[in-house]
């Protein structure tokens, strides 16, 4: 059986996501450098993709890979200058990035969770565990409306443009990648119905869009 492979951190460089990856393959983790830039963007969120570059590497890995970094961090976490930016952050601030830890690397989430062990704010293990399923509950949510997009690819599949056909598809069968490696779908099941039917209306039309094309040449 092929073992899953899924997102582990995102970099908004190649130079970044390739320093874990040697961190990584010396502990012997096979890893895989992509992008994720999509070649229709399918949401009107107003959201740009800001992390491009995603290192892989298998499901069955991220145990581990997440305890190389926890090690890592612990090990340039004495190293900090205490002119560190996490220093001037407020105690909601640092929470935020307890809270958030997929925006962050290990090292700054480390640091924020010394700090406030440091200002007397109480930290176990229960509440990190609740911050940690209350970060997947959100992310995991179907992004925001799509209805714009919705009557773009009615209108365009109609029209038999094949730009209808992509948008369809990409309702009906984008997934995204939460910080546990567990892929969800990113729209609505609504949204995503509408894009199943828009994909076979595109596919149905296109090749009638094709020969009219022809006819009109001729």
């Amino acid at each position: 059986m092929k073992e899953t492979i899924s997102v582990f951190r995102k970099f908004p460089t190649r130079e970044q996501a390739m320093e874990l990856e040697d961190l990584l393959n010396q502990n012997n983790i096979r890893t895989q450098i992509t992008d994720n830039i999509a070649p229709v963007d399918t949401s009107f969120s107003g959201n740009t993709l800001q992390n491009q570059y995603e290192v892989k590497i298998l499901l069955s890995d991220f145990d581990k890979a997440e305890k190389i970094l926890e090690n890592e961090a612990d090990n340039l976490i004495g190293q900090v200058d205490k002119n560190h930016y996490l220093f001037d952050f407020t105690d909601d601030e640092l929470y935020e990035i307890l809270l958030k830890a997929d925006e962050w690397n290990e090292l700054d989430y480390k640091l924020a969770h010394k700090i406030l062990s440091q200002r007397g704010k109480s930290i176990d293990a229960e509440l990190l565990k609740a911050l940690k399923k209350q970060r997947l509950e959100s992310l995991a949510k179907p992004e925001g409306n799509q209805k714009p997009w919705i009557i773009a690819g009615y209108f365009l599949a109609i029209l038999g443009g094949f730009l209808g056909i992509i948008i369809g598809y990409s309702l009906w069968t984008s997934k995204k990648s939460l910080p546990n490696g567990q892929k969800v779908y990113s729209y609505a099941e609504t949204d995503r119905l509408h894009g199943k039917i828009i994909f076979y209306f595109g596919i149905i039309l296109f090749p009638f869009y094709i020969i009219l094309k022809i006819l009109t040449q001729i």
